[in-house]
C-alpha cells in the first residue's frame, strides 16, 4: 500500500490510528490515512464501511474515540471553528435547509467564514464563479426547497466552492445526479486538485473513482484495507472480497482507467 507523497506534495489532513465508536459499535477502527494537497483521494467501500464517518472525522464534525486527526501539522482540536471554516469546506449527503432560501442565498452562505475580512471583497466574484462552474445559473432565483434532488446537490456544491478553501470534502456528491452531472462534478474535483487543493470524495461508483481519483482508499467494516492508485487497488479479488459479489475489470478504451462491472448470469 503506497503512502509515499508525490514530489512537491504536502500533507493537508492526516488520521493517525483514528477510531470512532457509537455505543458499543466500532464504526471506524484504527485508520491511518494521509490526504495531500494537489490530489483527489476517493473513499470507497460497501454500505456501513465507515466512509462518511471518516469524512466527518476529517472535517472535525465528529470527534474520534481515540487517535488524532491533523490539519497540516496541527491537531484538529487546536483549530477554532472559524479557522476550520476558512480551511476546509464540507458537502454532506443531506442537502436540506430549515428555512426557505433562494439557490443564490444558499451559495452565499459559503462566504460566511470570510465576513469582516479582506477576502469579503471577493464575495460577488466567488459566488458568481461557483454558480457558473456548477451549471446552476438558471436556478439562482428558485426557492431551494422546490429544487429536485440533483439540483439541490449542485447548488450545495456551489456553496462549497464559493467558500474557496484549500481542503474540500465531498460526501457522495454524485448520488442524486444524472450521468452528465456525475462526470461534471468529478471534473470539478479534478480541477480543484490541479490548482493545488486537497480533495476527498466519498463515492459508490468504483469506475467513477478510478477515472478521476489519484488514489483510492478502500474501507471495509471500519478498517482501511488498501490505499493506492486505482489500478493497484481495484483488483477483482479485492473487490469481490469486500463487496461480496463477482465483478469484471475492464479497461476504459479512452483513458485506460479500470472499469468495474458486476458479473451477471443470464436471467
Amino acid at each position: 500500500m503506497s503512502g509515499t507523497p508525490r514530489p512537491g506534495s504536502r500533507s493537508a489532513l492526516r488520521a493517525e490510528l483514528v477510531t470512532y465508536r457509537a455505543g458499543g459499535t466500532r464504526i471506524v477502527e484504527g485508520v491511518d490515512l494521509e490526504v495531500r494537497y494537489g490530489e483527489v483521494l476517493a473513499l470507497v467501500g460497501p454500505n456501513g464501511a465507515g466512509k462518511s464517518t471518516l469524512l466527518g472525522l476529517f472535517a472535525g464534525d465528529t470527534t474520534p474515540s481515540s487517535g488524532t486527526v491533523l490539519v497540516g501539522e496541527r491537531p484538529l482540536t487546536l483549530w477554532s471553528q472559524t479557522e476550520l471554516a476558512r480551511t476546509r469546506a464540507v458537502l454532506l449527503q443531506a442537502n436540506q435547509m430549515a428555512f426557505s432560501f433562494t439557490a443564490r442565498q444558499v451559495v452565499e452562505m459559503g462566504r460566511a467564514p470570510w465576513a469582516s475580512t479582506g477576502h469579503a471583497d471577493d464575495d460577488e466574484r466567488a459566488i458568481a464563479d461557483a454558480i457558473a462552474i456548477t451549471d446552476t445559473v438558471h436556478l439562482a432565483d428558485r426557492m431551494f426547497p422546490t429544487l429536485s434532488g440533483g439540483e439541490k446537490a449542485r447548488v450545495s456544491l456551489a456553496r462549497v466552492l464559493a467558500q474557496e478553501t484549500a481542503i474540500v470534502l465531498l460526501d457522495e456528491p454524485t448520488a442524486a445526479l444524472d450521468l452528465q452531472h456525475q462526470e461534471h462534478v468529478l471534473r470539478i474535483a479534478r480541477d480543484l486538485a490541479s490548482r493545488g487543493r486537497a480533495v476527498v470524495v466519498v463515492l459508490h461508483d468504483l469506475s467513477l473513482a478510478a477515472a478521476y481519483a489519484d488514489e483510492i482508499a478502500v474501507l471495509h467494516s471500519g478498517r482501511l484495507i488498501a490505499r493506492d492508485t486505482p489500478r493497484a487497488v481495484l483488483t477483482a479479488e479485492r473487490i469481490e472480497t469486500v463487496y461480496r459479489t463477482p465483478v469484471l475489470i475492464l479497461d476504459d478504451p479512452g483513458t485506460g482507467a479500470p472499469i468495474v462491472l458486476p458479473r451477471r448470469e443470464p436471467l
